[in-house]
């Protein structure tokens, strides 16, 4: 008999296709799928559940009592509740490492751009406001030779490391859950504690994962121990900093600029005070959006699926006890 499965919000097409060849697929597109009670009825019978962003807590749960696997098209899992899963015996994957360079590309140009003052210039260019040769009223800064601050030393944080370190003979410091030999010798990064690391630091780029413990790690304070005349790059998760916090540092000039991809509130408002403000470059959430990484996000979170719903194990289980449960 064909498994029962829930797409929410984002399978690309040849591999939603492909799954739908072998089971039952029910697709939303929504951001609240618990105000859809067809949501809800799919929730009753459905064995497995792959896609981007669905809040997994006990109430979604309570309402999917044979689900086997949650398939996140994701390297990261905030969205999902572990714990509970695990005690219900529900397998929960992700799609770690085939986003790594693509994210430590975006970061980089968001670290070049705003640096740079790219979209600003862009902007002057095309609003036909060139006119005479620039006054240093323009001018960014330089890239190369400065210091490159990473509070996240993981894959994307090494690889990010990597393009600095030897493309641009950046001086890479680190902070981390525990230090990192590979990243010491291969891009000659030091450990620094957060507080030494953001008073050194020329660029300050954070790419940790959202939890318990990064949640709000930095605030008005760590802003404050930034250089002036520094740099702050945010592509882990907008609720990794305190985002009012980070408005405030900007509009006091206790730092120079700003390049996100995150966001507290996604899609930003409206009325969010960064979009006023021409040192900060802001991007869609896009790290790890080109149509190839996509792709093979979509391809790894199938495979994760597949293999659960068939009681294999996943190639990218997060909750290893469940299954040698």
């Amino acid at each position: 008999m064909r498994k029962k499965v829930i797409v929410v919000n984002r399978l690309e097409k040849e591999v939603l296709d492909g799954l739908k060849e072998k089971c039952d697929v029910t697709y939303f597109s929504t951001s609240s799928p618990l105000m859809d009670d067809n949501f809800k009825t799919a929730l009753a019978s459905a064995e497995g559940i792959i896609g981007l962003g669905l809040p997994v807590n006990n109430e979604l749960l309570d309402l999917a009592p044979n689900v086997k696997i949650i398939s996140n098209v994701s390297v990261g899992y905030n969205n999902l509740d572990i714990d509970e899963m695990t005690k219900r015996g529900i397998m929960a994957t992700n799609t770690p490492d085939v986003l790594t360079d693509t994210v430590a590309d975006t970061m980089f140009g968001l670290l070049l751009a705003t640096a740079r003052r790219m979209p600003e210039l862009d902007q002057y260019v095309k609003t036909r406001q060139w006119k005479a040769d620039l006054s240093a009223d323009f001018y960014g800064v330089d890239v190369h030779h400065k210091t490159l601050g990473i509070i996240g030393m993981g894959k994307i944080g090494f690889a990010i490391a990597h393009r600095a370190h030897h493309g641009f003979h950046m001086n890479i410091l680190y902070h981390n859950r525990s230090k990192k030999p590979e990243a010491e010798a291969n891009v000659n990064a030091s450990y620094r504690k957060l507080d030494d690391l953001l008073t050194e630091s020329d660029y300050v780029l954070l790419i940790t994962p959202l939890t318990k413990e990064t949640q709000g790690m930095l605030t008005l304070r760590e802003f404050k121990l930034m250089k002036k005349t520094g740099i702050f790059i945010n592509g882990s998760r907008g609720h990794t900093i305190v985002e009012k916090d980070l408005i405030t540092a900007l509009q006091t000039k206790e730092i120079a600029a700003a390049g996100l991809d995150v966001f507290e509130k996604e899609p930003i408002e409206p009325d969010n005070p960064l979009l006023d403000m021409p040192n900060v470059v802001t991007l869609p959430h896009i790290g790890s959006s080109t149509y190839e990484t996509e792709l093979k996000m979509s391809k790894l979170a199938c495979e994760n699926l597949l293999a659960g719903l068939n009681n294999e194990k996943p190639p990218s289980l997060i909750n290893e006890s469940v299954w040698k449960g």
